[in-house]
């Protein structure tokens, strides 16, 4: 069965990134990139009922031409559509990586990934949209909805590529980040890359042993792993670490335990994905 990464894109200068960082895993796992472009749609133009003040054969004249508009928007918004999958395109193809299939689509990109559940084993997408502004606190709508549906790895690209070489894995201990470690561990994805596992919580004998059993499987898969035990507020901690560190990439589960837990669910798009510089793969 093919391997295939689906890469969500909108035309924004956020475009580039997005597609640079599909490219990656795509070339890493082996697997067919295709690309994504999903667009709005419209609802059709009514004509206000003017009763008395409009003959029906007027009312029916305008109706036939915002019809007619309505139509060659719909038009305009396909050739849109057809140009930011061509433009994309060639700059992953000239950016040496094969040429991606294309497909575009008419939706919400939250339902227009729902139907591309089965198909797609890693999505990719940017944080902030055609609609965002730069400031940090600022997020993609679309975000939140994606991380809630769907079940699938979801890779958040922002800012300028970096080709990742320092991961670091968000770890509590719970039964998520376990498996977040095994995915790690196991998956092409992050063949050859120097992995961090980093918990923030008290120093107990039993925290230092779950976190020394996750760097140990991430070892003895052949990444070259570091244990990082921190005390103090876990936000802030972790983007500390991910700067000190020079991480490029950080991973977390979409729900933990403890702490960490609460935090994510206090909202996941208020914390982490707006204060974080760095890409961040969100897992099940």
């Amino acid at each position: 069965m093919s391997t295939n990464v689906l890469a969500g894109i909108d035309g924004s200068k956020h475009t580039a990134c997005v597609c640079d960082y599909a490219a990656w895993a795509a070339q890493q796992l082996s697997a067919s990139l295709v690309l994504l472009h999903v667009m709005h749609k419209p609802e059709p133009t009514m004509l206000l009922n003017m009763g008395a003040a409009s003959t029906l054969s007027a009312q029916d004249s305008v109706q036939a031409e915002l019809a007619d508009l309505d139509k060659k928007r719909a038009e305009l918004a396909r050739e849109q559509s057809k140009l930011i999958l061509e433009q994309a395109s060639k700059h992953v193809q000239q950016a040496g990586y094969p040429e991606p299939r294309t497909i575009s689509r008419e939706g919400r990109l939250v339902n227009v990934l729902e139907q591309y559940d089965d198909y797609a084993d890693l999505v990719v997408l940017g944080r902030r949209g055609n609609n965002e502004d730069d400031s940090p606190e600022r997020l993609g709508g679309h975000v939140e909805q994606v991380i809630r549906t769907t079940d699938k790895p979801l890779l958040l690209t922002d800012g300028d590529y970096t080709q990742p070489q320092r991961i670091m894995i968000a770890f509590d201990g719970s039964d998520t980040t376990r498996k977040c470690v095994e995915y790690i561990a196991k998956s092409p994805l992050f063949k050859g890359l120097e992995c961090h596992v980093v918990m923030v919580a008290g120093p107990s004998e039993e925290k230092k042993a779950q976190l020394e059993a996750a760097r140990q499987q991430l070892e003895d898969y052949g990444h070259q792993a570091t244990a990082a035990l921190l005390q103090g507020e876990v936000k802030k901690n972790l983007l500390a670490y991910q700067d000190r560190q020079n991480m490029d990439l950080m991973v977390m589960g979409a729900y933990g335990h403890s702490r960490i837990r609460l935090w994510l669910l206090g909202s996941i798009t208020d914390l982490m994905l707006q204060e974080s510089s760095k890409p961040m793969l969100i897992l099940r």
